[in-house]
């Protein structure tokens, strides 16, 4: 059974700085689990209610419904939990990257996780005061994607300068996405947040603005979430 202490450990990594210090973090759900199980990452010990659901000799622990509760991000706990060691992300030469800016809101960036992976994309830059990746709530929204996307943390304005790729900024105000006429399949694209948009101190990079029209331009809405937009602008440059 788990121990207090061992109770305490899970439960200290909802901390940020305790997640970077341990370089360890949590993943909930058995679908999640065998996701990252597959992956590169390694697991550092599994809490299970039920524990022949993983064939992993000496890494799985048997845990009550009492103590999952107390250690869960979810209302409902799921019967499995597992701990696993955070992988080093470098960031690799590519012909199209995708930036997050100043995003903050977990939710966002585990549905944008779960869309670069689904377009067939596998890797993701975010400034480095954007939310966390391995933040609970950001595991739970990518539903195992995060186990086959590099996320890269690092400073926007420095990597933009080494660039010489076209940089396209996603905007409320711009061109229509359907107007674009580059090569889709060259360029970096930046998206801010949904309170401030992109930085200015970013914005003075991108050389075209690219903006999500409105079918009907009489609809009081004001603008798109931003997992929302990320997912039109990343399948029109798939498909279109």
């Amino acid at each position: 059974m788990v121990t207090k202490n061992e109770i305490k450990f899970i439960k200290s990594l909802t901390s940020k700085s305790v997640r970077n210090k341990l370089k360890l973090f949590v993943v909930e759900g058995e679908k999640s689990i065998n996701e990252f199980l597959k992956s590169d990452y390694k697991v550092y010990k599994i809490y299970s209610m039920n524990p022949s659901t993983f064939n992993i000799p000496g890494k799985v622990v048997e845990i009550s419904d009492k103590q999952l509760s107390q250690i869960s991000s979810f209302k409902s706990p799921n019967k499995h939990l597992a701990v696993f060691k955070q992988v080093e992300v470098s960031l690799k030469n590519k012909n199209i990257y995708f930036i997050l800016d100043n995003v903050s809101d977990p939710g966002n960036l585990g549905t944008i996780i779960r869309t670069i992976d689904w377009f067939g994309y596998n890797q993701l830059i975010c400034s480095k005061n954007s939310v966390d990746c391995y933040n609970s709530k950001v595991i739970q929204s990518t539903m195992g994607s995060l186990a086959r996307v590099n996320v890269h943390y690092t400073d926007i304005i420095k990597f933009l300068k080494k660039s010489q790729l076209p940089i396209y900024g996603t905007s409320s105000k711009g061109t229509s996405i359907y107007k674009f006429s580059g090569n889709k399949k060259i360029g970096i694209w930046i998206f801010g947040s949904e309170a401030n948009g992109i930085s200015d101190d970013i914005l003075k990079f991108v050389n075209e603005r690219y903006t999500i029209p409105k079918f009907d331009t009489k609809t009081m809405t004001e603008s798109l979430n931003l997992s929302t937009s990320f997912s039109i602008v990343v399948s029109f440059l798939r498909f279109h």
